[in-house]
């Protein structure tokens, strides 16, 4: 179980809606895997069982990442960036797969970038 004052919670930046942005991120190899939204009781939740859960805007409540897939998240680290409006999950991702598509991670859509001359 990580602990982490009330305190720190509190300085956290949450937007209008209650919520924070949140990347997951493999903690072995540094693989962005995800970016979900995370309000006050997902930080608690995540805190107090070690693994992630988030908030689903388009369902409007708690999601625990994993619930159906068996695809969950065990954090390992948490941090949160120097504005205070970012989360970082550290995460160990069971499965080995983070999208619901079945990709590992969420960002496989590459985009070509053309440099100019």
């Amino acid at each position: 179980m990580m602990i982490l004052a009330v305190e720190t919670i509190m300085n956290l930046k949450f937007n209008e809606q209650g919520l924070i942005s949140a990347i997951a991120q493999d903690y072995r190899d540094g693989t962005v895997l995800m970016m979900a939204w995370m309000n006050w009781e997902s930080i608690q939740k995540t805190l107090s069982t070690g693994e992630a859960h988030y908030w689903s805007r388009s369902r409007s409540q708690l999601w625990y990442k994993g619930a159906t897939s068996g695809h969950v998240q065990k954090v390992k680290e948490l941090f949160y960036d120097c504005d205070g409006d970012t989360i970082l999950l550290k995460v160990e991702q069971i499965g080995d797969i983070a999208c619901h598509t079945g990709a590992r991670s969420y960002f496989f859509n590459a985009v070509q970038i053309y440099p100019k001359s």
